[in-house]
């Protein structure tokens, strides 16, 4: 088992300050909370028009629309369409150092369609739907910057404050193309949020993960009248999915695999030339998914082998687990300390009460309080995120925010219920005041920057960052 910290790792970076002498800092910070108040009304708005999208993953073009022309409107420089990718831009104000950029996502995932209420039904059938929160991600991230931009366009701060609009957090991994354009080479700090079910300075990290594509061709025959003359490619799918399955009792236990079957042939009376298994791996470390990877590839060659046809395996895209920064995350953790718990009003808490009686889960509503810091952490519970892959480019601080029922499950329709209405706009708001005062303290308080940038150097030493995407341009749909 992992942990990304030592004791020794804890003693070189910890912090001096505490919450009292950070919220006492500055003067610039309470403005930039207050700016995110004035912009409440406005984030909900812009939140609210991007759940209705509901655009799913290289499809969020009038999400992106909306937030690129939203931050040229506040005064940013936006150039859109970056990294060979319609949907992602990057919005900047300021000049010189420091450079401090903010992530937003926008993507929705397919299927989830949920009307905003506490019992189950979609919005429209088989429409997408925000099951991650993404609707919310991408506004608080730009009032967050917007209100530093205000502060820089003040004289209270100098520097330069960049918002990366990012597509395809659900699907490709969108912030890796821009990693690989070079789009981050020159940040000094990067920030993000995710929503969630508590609210808590981000320690534990993210999985890392491989997507990739096992194709296996045959020979077709009639299946009743000649099969022996015909050779099934999707035999050769299931024994390659039976293998996989196989392999999870000799895997560690925090490794999760799942895949799909996209394509098992037409009609039953023909044998398929043609079939394809959809399959992601994920563990703790990148070099653990590294390693079953090439257990997946050669599982495949065996299995084309016992059927006799030809497989093809693709790596389509991949994520690295998340380089927790400790220093950057006892910041963040002084700001949440210094904003309090976020409260919700017993409306709110009945509904997320409803959500969690309608999935089997304990009915204890809402979290607002803010968790206590986690200096020892062990493996990531699940899920993997492209911010990763920037952590490991960039010094990357990150935090979690509660904008839904606690245990309810995520990726599904509580949580497309929650980002629809107050509780979700609750969180946002409460994320991007989190995410403006914790920029404020990098611009004024060079000697953070310096830990945390000294603690990036000391964990990435000796690292080389390899790309899991292919070559060439993002596989953007033609449509």
């Amino acid at each position: 088992m992992q942990r990304f910290f030592t004791a020794l790792s804890l003693s070189m970076f910890a912090l001096t300050l505490s919450p009292t002498q950070v919220a006492a800092a500055s003067l610039a910070k309470e403005k930039a909370v207050a700016s995110i108040d004035r912009q409440a009304t406005q984030m909900a708005t812009l939140s609210d028009e991007i759940w209705a999208f509901a655009e799913t993953a290289l499809r969020e073009t009038r999400s992106a629309a909306l937030l690129a022309d939203y931050a040229e409107a506040q005064g940013f420089k936006v150039v859109r369409g970056v990294a060979q990718l319609p949907t992602a831009f990057v919005a900047s104000y300021g000049s010189g150092r420091p450079i401090l950029g903010i992530m937003g996502e926008y993507d929705a995932l397919p299927g989830i369609s949920q009307k905003a209420q506490p019992r189950k039904e979609a919005l429209t059938a088989g429409a997408p739907g925000h099951g991650c929160g993404h609707n919310l991600f991408g506004p608080a991230s730009l009032a967050a910057a917007i209100a530093v931009k205000e502060r820089i366009a003040a004289g209270d701060l100098k520097g330069t404050v960049r918002f990366y609009g990012t597509p395809a957090e659900e699907d490709i991994g969108g912030k890796v193309y821009m990693i690989r354009a070079g789009l981050f080479d020159d940040v000094d700090i990067a920030i993000a949020w995710h929503p969630a079910d508590e609210i808590v300075a981000d320690t534990e990290g993210s999985q890392a993960m491989v997507d990739f594509a096992v194709e296996f061709r045959g020979r077709q025959a009639h299946a009743a009248a000649d099969p022996w003359n015909g050779r099934s490619a999707l035999d050769g799918v299931e024994i390659f999915t039976h293998a996989i399955n196989l392999m999870r009792e000799h895997v560690e236990p925090t490794v999760r695999m799942h895949y799909v079957i996209t394509d098992g042939g037409d009609v039953p009376n023909v044998v398929p030339e043609y079939a394809r298994v959809w399959t992601w791996v994920r563990d703790s470390t990148h070099t653990s998914v590294d390693a079953l990877v090439e257990r997946a590839r050669a599982i495949a060659e065996g299995a084309a082998l016992a059927t006799d046809t030809k497989s093809t395996f693709k790596i389509q895209a991949g994520s690295y687990e998340m380089l927790a920064n400790l220093a950057g995350a006892k910041l963040i953790h002084e700001n949440l300390t210094w904003l309090g718990p976020l409260a919700f009003t017993e409306q709110e808490q009945e509904f997320a009460r409803k959500i969690q009686r309608a999935t089997g889960v304990e009915p204890v509503g809402l979290k607002g309080a803010v968790k206590p810091l986690d200096l020892e952490p062990g493996p990531p519970e699940g899920g993997s995120t492209d911010v990763a892959d920037v952590s490991w480019k960039v010094p990357t601080l990150h935090m979690s925010v509660t904008t839904a029922a606690f245990k309810a499950p995520w990726h599904a329709w509580p949580v497309v219920a929650t980002g629809g209405m107050s509780i979700g706009h609750k969180g946002m708001v409460y994320a991007a005041k989190a995410l403006a005062a914790t920029l404020v303290d990098l611009y004024e308080q060079p000697e953070q920057r310096a830990a945390i940038r000294s603690e990036f150097a000391e964990k990435t030493k000796g690292f080389t960052f390899k790309f899991y995407i292919p070559e060439g341009p993002p596989p953007v749909p033609a449509d």
